[in-house]
């Protein structure tokens, strides 16, 4: 048996509608579930990015999962398009809070989201796996 990739990623966040707002501009993603506690978002085929309601999920369920602070993420593109990227960021007044290229040639731009939470756009050679 084999785990086959990451299905879904959350973020809890302040306001979700300015959340999913901040990543379907951004990045083009889609909505596929809107509700008061989340709003889901299609990254591609089968991957999902949940934006949690900060304790929206605990007041229905003590039990239920949740999160808090400040969290990081990391989106995979090509290294044709980091120059892309950073001025399609600059161009959205995205602050880009390190520009750094790693020891086997991968390119990361990191800023934050409206939470706070550290996002990261990763060519390969970052990791011996990517």
């Amino acid at each position: 048996m084999n785990v086959t990739g990451i299905l879904e990623t959350a973020l809890y966040v302040e306001d979700v509608k300015r959340s999913a707002t901040f990543y379907e501009t951004l990045f083009g993603f889609s909505r596929l579930v809107v509700s008061e506690r989340l709003i889901a978002l299609a990254v591609r085929e089968g991957q999902i990015l949940l934006l949690f309601h900060k304790g929206a999920s605990r007041e229905l369920n003590p039990g239920a999962h949740d999160g808090e602070g400040q969290l990081h993420l990391a989106f995979s593109i090509s290294q044709a398009d980091v120059a892309g990227w950073r001025a399609w960021l600059q161009e959205h007044a995205v602050t880009i809070v390190e520009d750094r290229v790693w020891e086997r040639g991968g390119h990361s731009l990191y800023f934050r989201d409206p939470d706070g939470h550290l996002i990261e756009l990763g060519s390969p050679g970052i990791w011996e796996n990517y």
